[in-house]
């Protein structure tokens, strides 16, 4: 008799599964607005252990999403969007005693498979193999506002439910597993218009840990080390294309030798394409000229990573968009072969009059085989709202390709960068262009001095400075960071910025679109900018 594969599958979730589960939470949450696929990125790079899916004939049918909490600030009182840091399960701790659920959703075409029971026998068996103190988290009472004018509040509510007086289908199923009601929460969830935005706070306690005050776990001091050169690469005539590539090939070739995880290149490292044109172009000539060179960009950074085996951040590359605009892209070249695109959403003043380039309209962590990475190109550095988005989706490195004319220039962009790594908590990695290109407009001068820059705390080095060329001058600069000192340094440095934020004050309400492509026909996002003053800079930073 022939053997038949399993038709449920309950595991850990990966990246792959982040379309399926976005659809998942739409058909589950009409009524409620769906997540981003950012938010749930950021939820599996923050937790990955904590979530789960279940697929039932190769579709996900189940997700639920987890973090560790301290004691104090799981039982306090907060609403949903505080407790996730938005929904990206930012907030999580390693050092918490808690495990927190704040997602568990189950398609309700497949009611009856138990796979709501098995998705928390999930999270019990994780809280039990990390010797948590045990599990919590918000329930939701769906027939709170079917009930409403039969009890005289959610408490009463919540009391008639426990003594089967009235039916709350979620509660009644959470209570089944074990779940213990201690308290309901006010204005937990306002888009819960059926429970009224109310909550009931469900606990419970793991039978093999028994503390009667709350512990903080340390977290180990590992090593995770990752091997990033940054190049600042000289602005040179050159007779063809092809001469070009020779000269990038080159550098990539020296850092996969010295065994580098990634290689960073400059913003516009393609302008000396523009070098062998038998006149000086004028800026839109120019645009369109490297503009034509895209698909050949894309195809030699591609083939090189996979030969050379490094990840190549493609510093960035003005290409025609489907829409007729011209934009500034990073395009970023993964040893695995897969090409991804992060544009630039802050054109210069100089980029938007001379070269009418638009910024766009996304910006999500890009995920590789050292994690997730964030890109930021040049003027998108000093918006720290842009950084914020790629830590909360789990990005511990982000790259900064800038292009700077003068010393001015070069320094806005650097501090901005150091205060970066410093409020992220993450490691910024910098490479600029330097030298001149004569007949070429916009690259007159050029002032760059390349760094890796590091937080500010004891596990890194003393300056924030793990690498830094010297000023400009072409080389390839190489460092080894450690990405678990990131996490220590988030868990147990002498300042948790990361941790520490104020989210019952203040947070970013990032548009429904950021994190996916936006529908077909509406405009890109552009801020219009007056005449600039100059014309031969490139304006960076």
């Amino acid at each position: 008799m022939a053997n038949t594969r399993a038709r449920l599958e309950v595991r850990q979730a990966q990246a792959g599964d982040v379309s399926g589960i976005a659809a998942l939470v739409r058909r589950v949450y009409e009524d409620m607005p769906a997540y981003t696929f950012g938010e749930i990125r950021g939820q599996m790079n923050n937790f990955a252990e904590g979530c789960f899916v279940a697929k039932l004939d190769g579709k996900i049918v189940g997700y639920c999403a987890s973090m560790r909490l301290a004691q104090g600030l799981a039982f306090s009182p907060h609403d949903w969007d505080e407790i996730t840091g938005n929904g990206f399960g930012s907030r999580h701790d390693p050092t918490g005693d808690w495990l927190y659920g704040y997602e568990m959703c189950v398609d309700p075409k497949v009611r009856g498979t138990r796979i709501g029971r098995r998705l928390y026998e999930e999270r019990r068996a994780l809280a039990e193999r990390l010797e948590l103190t045990g599990i919590v988290f918000a329930g939701r009472m769906p027939n709170l506002s079917r009930f409403w004018r039969r009890v005289e509040g959610p408490e009463d509510y919540l009391d008639k439910v426990i003594e089967g007086k009235l039916h709350d289908p979620v509660l009644r199923f959470q209570m089944a597993n074990g779940f213990e009601p201690d308290g309901v929460m006010k204005a937990y969830l306002p888009e819960d218009k059926k429970s009224k935005a109310y909550a009931v706070r469900m606990v419970w306690k793991n039978p093999f840990v028994d503390r009667d005050q709350p512990t903080k776990f340390r977290l180990p001091r590992g090593v995770e080390q990752v091997r990033i050169a940054t190049c600042q690469l000289q602005a040179r005539q050159v007779k063809d294309y092809d001469e070009f590539m020779r000269g990038i090939e080159y550098f990539v070739d020296v850092a996969a030798d010295y065994e580098a995880d990634f290689i960073l290149f400059p913003e516009l490292f393609t302008l000396p394409l523009l070098s062998f044109a038998e006149k000086e172009l004028s800026p839109q000539e120019a645009i369109e000229a490297l503009s034509w060179y895209t698909p050949k960009i894309r195809k030699a950074l591609s083939k090189m990573a996979l030969e050379y085996n490094i990840n190549i951040i493609g510093g960035s590359h003005p290409t025609r968009m489907e829409d007729g605009d011209i934009h500034n892209v990073a395009y970023v070249c993964l040893r695995d072969g897969s090409i991804h695109e992060q544009e630039k959403i802050h054109p210069t003043p100089n980029e938007d009059y001379w070269w009418n380039i638009k910024g766009g309209d996304s910006i999500d962590a890009i995920q590789t085989d050292c994690g997730p990475i964030g890109v930021l190109i040049c003027y998108d550095s000093e918006f720290p709202e842009l950084a914020r988005r790629l830590v909360d989706e789990g990005a511990r490195i982000i790259f900064v390709p800038f292009c700077t004319d003068s010393r001015q220039g070069y320094l806005r962009v650097r501090y901005c960068a150091q205060a970066r790594a410093i409020e992220n908590q993450c490691y910024v990695v910098m490479a600029g262009n330097v030298g001149n290109l004569p007949n070429v407009g916009n690259m007159d001068i050029q002032y760059a001095q390349s760094c890796i820059l590091t937080p500010c705390d004891f596990p890194f080095a003393r300056d924030g400075i793990a690498a830094e060329a010297s000023e400009n001058v072409e080389t390839l600069t190489i460092s080894d960071v450690n990405l678990a000192d990131l996490s220590w340094a988030r868990a147990e440095g002498t300042v948790k910025n990361l941790a520490d934020r104020r989210f019952d004050l203040y947070h970013i309400e990032w548009d429904g679109k950021v994190g996916k492509p936006a529908p077909d026909g509406e405009p890109r996002g552009h801020h219009q900018h007056s005449e600039p003053l100059g014309t031969r800079t490139p304006g960076g930073g």
